[in-house]
């Protein structure tokens, strides 16, 4: 079991899907590991890092999928003993709702939040808090309401930018851009919101 792994960030990247992928150097090896978008704009090219890790062995696949936190980790592994919620979707899961916003869900038995994952539909949603009810204790003080689809997606395209190269401030910038520009066109998909991004920054601008 690989718990835990520490070094310099090499690169960072997105998955076909809309997540992350962080490549962390550990002795000289180059370890790949899924993150949430959110997780990825707190890390940079050539700083160390720190992931707390989950190993997953399937008979033609090795993953391993990484956490800032052991909160995080813990709500994880909570969230795959659920019937029908695989390790992609639960870093879905992480990826738009903090162990907290999950633990006041399943709380006040609220499925609202989890059918808004992609991915999620309204028979697993309900299935997440039957499952964990009386596993995991309310949150104490307030929690913050759960980001919006339209945030995460916007999230997902800065990490990727962030991921080729681009600087996180341009790069959030040009997203800001686009959102507000196809506000008309309503809610766009990860790949065009990122098509339209990199056009916008364009092929001549010198990255930071």
């Amino acid at each position: 079991m690989i718990s835990s792994v520490r070094g310099p960030v090499l690169s960072l990247g997105s998955t076909p899907s809309g997540g992350s992928v962080v490549v962390i150097d550990v002795g000289g090896l180059g370890y790949s590991v899924l993150i949430t978008p959110q997780h990825a704009l707190g890390l940079r090219v050539g700083q160390e890092a720190r992931v707390h890790t989950a190993l997953i062995v399937r008979e033609d696949d090795m993953s391993l999928f990484g956490f800032a936190t052991t909160d995080e980790l813990a709500m994880f592994d909570l969230l795959r003993g659920v019937s029908g919620v695989g390790p992609k979707s639960a870093l879905g899961v992480l990826a738009t709702l903090t162990p907290d916003q999950i633990a006041s869900a399943v709380a006040t038995e609220d499925d609202t939040p989890f059918r808004k994952v992609s991915g999620i539909g309204p028979k697993t949603a309900k299935l997440i808090v039957v499952s964990l009810a009386g596993k995991i204790l309310a949150p104490t003080g307030p929690v913050a309401a759960p980001s919006s689809a339209a945030s995460t997606t916007a999230q997902n395209v800065v990490a990727a930018l962030v991921g080729l190269g681009w600087n996180e401030k341009v790069a959030v910038q040009a997203v800001d851009e686009v959102v507000a520009a196809a506000e008309e066109d309503g809610a766009l998909p990860v790949p065009a919101l990122l098509r339209l991004a990199l056009a916008r920054l364009g092929p001549q601008q010198v990255r930071p």
